[in-house]
C-alpha cells in the first residue's frame, strides 16, 4: 500500500490589523499593517478592506492578494469618503498551497474624518466651563500650490441648535466659534486636536432640562476631499437649576437671595448687587416720595455695571 500523504497543515492566524491613516505625495491613503507571528517569506496574504454603511451592513471596498505585510486604500472622496467607519481584514497562506488559508482577523473600526468630544455629555446651568476637543484621524493637507505651514489647516465653524420646539434663548455657550485643525504628525490615531470650552448660560429662568447639539457648519476648502465634508455634531444635556432673586420694589422694600426682607426709606444711590467672582454690579437710586406722614422713598433709576 502507497503512504498515506498528510493533511496540510494551515498558517497561523495572522496579527490583528491596524489601520491609520497617512498622506502620501499629497493624496491621503489608509494603511492596514499586518503580519505573522513568525518571519516567512513564503507566506502570502488575502486583504479585504469594508466600511459600515448607514444600514449597519459591511460593504466591502477592496479585495487583493498581498506579498508585504499590508495594503493602502486610497481616501479618494468618491468611492471612500471623510465620515466613513472602514475596516480591515487579513489571512494568511503559504505560497506552496495558496488555497489553504487560515481563518480571517479583523481590525478594529477606523473612523475616518473629525470627531468632537465633549469632557461631559450632561452639564448644568452652575457657570462651569467643560473641555471640548475637536480631533482628526486624517492629516490635515496643505493647498497644491502654497506649502506655507501657516496655509496648512483646516477651518471649522461651529454653532449651538436647541432642540427644542419652543424659542427659550441661548441654553449653551462656545468660548469659540472657530476652530482650525494645523497639520501635525499623527499621534496615536490622532492627527490634529483643538480645544475650546463650552458652559450652560444661567438664564435664570425656570425652563427644564435642554437638549443643545454642538454642530460643525459644512467645510469650505479647495481640497476635493475635505469641500462639504460635515463632521458628525454631538448632544448635551443642560440641567436647569433654581434661581435666587434679588430685587427691591414699590416704599421700597428689599428681597435678598435667601428670601429676607429688609425696608430702606433713605433717598441716595444704593449697591443692589455686587457680584465676588466677577466685575459685575448693579446700583439703585431712591428719591423722597413725598409723603407728609411717613417716611418713603421710590426707586426711580438703576445702573448696571
Amino acid at each position: 500500500l502507497a503512504p498515506s500523504s498528510s493533511p496540510s497543515v494551515p498558517p497561523p492566524l495572522p496579527a490583528i490589523p491596524e489601520v491609520a491613516a497617512e498622506l502620501i505625495k499629497g493624496s491621503i491613503y489608509l494603511r492596514c499593517t499586518f503580519g505573522v507571528p513568525f518571519a516567512n517569506s513564503s507566506v502570502g496574504f488575502i486583504v479585504t478592506w469594508s466600511r459600515l454603511s448607514p444600514e449597519g451592513l459591511k460593504e466591502e471596498l477592496k479585495h487583493e492578494t498581498a506579498v508585504h505585510m499590508f495594503s493602502l486604500l486610497e481616501l479618494d472622496g468618491i468611492n471612500v469618503r471623510l465620515g466613513d467607519k472602514v475596516y480591515c481584514s487579513s489571512s494568511a497562506f503559504f505560497m506552496e498551497e495558496p488555497d489553504i488559508q487560515s481563518s480571517s482577523v479583523e481590525s478594529k473600526e477606523f473612523f475616518a474624518g473629525i470627531k468632537i468630544h465633549p469632557e461631559t455629555h450632561d452639564i448644568s446651568e452652575d457657570g462651569k466651563e467643560y473641555r471640548l476637543a475637536i480631533e482628526s484621524s486624517i492629516p490635515i493637507p496643505c493647498p497644491e500650490f502654497r506649502q506655507l505651514g501657516s496655509d496648512c489647516k483646516i477651518s471649522l465653524t461651529l454653532n449651538t441648535v436647541d432642540t427644542g420646539k419652543e424659542q427659550l434663548g441661548l441654553n449653551l455657550a462656545l468660548s469659540s466659534c472657530h476652530v482650525d485643525l494645523l497639520q501635525k504628525p499623527c499621534n496615536n490615531g490622532i492627527c490634529s486636536q483643538a480645544v475650546i470650552y463650552f458652559t450652560a448660560v444661567t438664564d435664570f429662568m425656570q425652563d427644564g432640562d435642554r437638549i443643545t447639539r454642538i454642530a460643525v457648519e459644512p467645510i469650505s476648502s479647495e481640497n476635493f476631499l475635505w469641500n462639504g465634508y460635515v463632521p458628525e455634531s454631538i448632544q448635551i444635556t443642560v440641567k436647569d437649576l433654581p434661581t435666587a432673586y434679588c430685587y427691591s420694589f414699590t416704599d421700597p422694600h428689599i428681597i435678598t437671595f435667601d428670601g429676607r426682607l429688609y425696608d430702606n426709606f433713605k433717598t441716595g444711590t444704593f449697591v443692589l448687587y455686587k457680584s465676588t467672582s466677577r466685575d459685575f454690579e448693579v446700583h439703585v437710586r431712591q428719591w423722597d416720595c413725598g409723603s407728609l406722614h411717613y417716611p418713603a422713598s421710590c426707586n426711580c433709576g438703576f445702573v448696571a455695571k
